[in-house]
């Protein structure tokens, strides 16, 4: 699915400037609903400077009312006019030591709203290790009492399309293994519901004809 070319920063406009519902902005950038409402409630992209997507050409002022008349109607992203280069990645990312202090933060901010991205993607995002964000979820860090979630954005450990990068290949990767899991679950259930196999001819038990010498 096609998001805008910032979608946090999207949102942050569509939350101060329309009265779309949550989920609706959270379809349109492709964000999860609770995220969102950390926007509303001012705990998420803080300082991150809403764009407008009507002026940038993304949407238009007419399929935000088709949207806001009807809360089941979903946004349409436009076209883009000019294609768009895409960003090359390299290996694991090198964090500046003045911000390694807040990296923690970042790693429980995207566990909170962006449970579908793997340790490996915040491995390579946040330049962290599996030990440190396993800790983080089971809440054992040594720090743990003082680890608050806040955007890694914000933080300026990484960039907006990078984060972005990392959600969306998070939620196709999610998409893909639920639809894996649907078709092994209808596959036994399939199985369990099928009649039992015949019995071979040499299984079958026979009860040997009474003895007549026996009645004597």
């Amino acid at each position: 699915m096609r998001l805008p070319l910032m979608p946090k920063a999207t949102a942050v406009w569509l939350v101060d400037n329309t009265t779309l519902t949550f989920d609706q902005i959270a379809d349109f950038c492709g964000m999860h609903p609770l995220e969102v409402k950390g926007i509303a409630d001012g705990e998420v992209a803080v300082g991150i400077v809403g764009a407008d997507p009507v002026a940038h050409g993304q949407l238009t002022r007419d399929e935000i009312e088709r949207a806001v008349s009807n809360s089941s109607n979903r946004l349409k992203l436009l076209e883009p006019t000019v294609e768009l280069p895409r960003q090359k990645t390299g290996g694991a990312r090198y964090t500046p030591v003045s911000k390694r202090q807040d990296r923690p933060d970042a790693i429980m901010w995207i566990l909170k709203f962006h449970p579908e991205v793997t340790d490996a993607q915040i491995q390579k995002l946040l330049g962290t290790t599996k030990k440190t964000i396993n800790d983080i979820r089971n809440r054992s860090h040594w720090n743990i009492q003082n680890i608050k979630p806040h955007d890694p954005v914000s933080l300026g450990i990484c960039t907006q399309m990078q984060l972005d990068d990392v959600v969306r290949t998070g939620q196709a990767k999610k998409a893909a293994r639920e639809k894996r899991e649907q078709k092994a679950a209808r596959a036994a259930a399939a199985a369990v519901g099928a009649p039992p196999p015949p019995v071979a001819p040499q299984q079958l038990e026979v009860e040997p004809p009474a003895n007549d010498d026996d009645n004597d």
